[in-house]
């Protein structure tokens, strides 16, 4: 047996795809797993349009999870929605162990039992393991009733309160997840904490602080790219970004009255860039109108939202 094969004897690693509702807290838990920022947050439903995968590498305990933060399941609406649809689906087929996210304040509704009977129907025969979320907003006379809501629904294992926000509950589960990964050799560098490009984890978080900044018309409406990223000399670090919009209306509500709203989203953008890149930022946002970008199947390619 080769230095290698010993080596990777004991080690456990697997993908977890995540499923849920929208704004249930998806994209928070799989941050406070990989214990960095590799999924935006937004209070704003649907934040997540594609599959994004965080690394939670545990080299002392052997094992890695993959863990696949998925857009929130939902009726589709457009092209874009019914690609998120499409790759929730086939995220959850090829994953080890699905995740079942529930808003512990919500409790148990209609759309949690749809993705329980989905997933259940599917035959994936997959372990299927339902997280409680937000936990700590709960008292036990409140967390009883849903923890038992949970338990019946079509298809579910194992069930875990936590508080993504808090760290509540998170070490029994991660340990769990990694009980249950199949038996193999890491499948990204110990190191790595995500599958994504710069170019895209910049973007995100640009989209990001606009989601928390602007209101109800504007976020689903908007997308990111980023352009160009460039160091200079003196370790300054140079990004050009396009927000799009899909109407001229759209645009002038992000460039706010005199550019207050655009300047508002690039402060708190940049802040976002130098803690991920831990260097000095110059962020040249640019806000342009590209209609119906959510119906146009060549540029969604492009984008990356397959």
């Amino acid at each position: 047996m080769s230095t290698s094969e010993r080596e990777q004897r004991g080690l456990r690693a697997g993908f977890v795809g995540l499923a849920g509702r929208p704004n249930v807290g998806k994209s928070t838990l799989v941050n406070a797993i990989v214990g960095r920022h590799v999924a935006i947050v937004s209070v704003r439903p649907q934040t997540t349009r594609r599959a994004i995968r965080g690394v939670a590498t545990d080299t002392d305990a052997g094992r890695q999870l993959v863990l696949v933060d998925l857009p929130g399941v939902q009726r589709p609406r457009d092209v874009l929605t019914e690609r998120m649809q499409h790759r929730v689906e086939r995220e959850l087929s090829e994953s080890d162990l699905a995740l079942i996210v529930i808003n512990g304040e919500e409790g148990v509704g209609p759309g949690d039992r749809f993705i329980a009977r989905t997933l259940l129907e599917a035959g994936a025969k997959l372990p299927v393991i339902c997280v409680v979320n937000k936990a700590d907003k709960l008292g036990p006379n409140e967390l009883v009733p849903v923890l038992a809501e949970a338990a019946e629904l079509d298809g579910v294992d194992e069930i875990f309160p936590i508080s993504a926000r808090t760290r509540e509950g998170l070490e029994p589960l991660v340990q769990r997840l990694g009980e249950l990964m199949p038996e193999g050799p890491y499948m990204y560098p110990p190191e790595d904490r995500s599958d994504q490009s710069s170019e895209l984890l910049l973007a995100e978080l640009i989209r990001e602080q606009v989601l928390n900044r602007t209101r109800q018309e504007i976020p689903h409406s908007v997308e990111v790219s980023v352009k160009e990223i460039a160091t200079r000399d003196d370790g300054l670090v140079t990004v050009e970004a396009q927000i799009w919009a899909e109407t001229e209306s759209q645009k002038g509500i992000l460039i706010g009255k005199g550019g207050t709203k655009i300047s508002e989203v690039g402060t708190a953008a940049r802040r976002s860039l130098e803690t991920e890149l831990e260097a000095k930022v110059h962020l040249d946002l640019q806000v342009q109108v590209r209609r119906h970008w959510r119906r146009d199947e060549d540029l969604l390619d492009r984008l990356g939202i397959e």
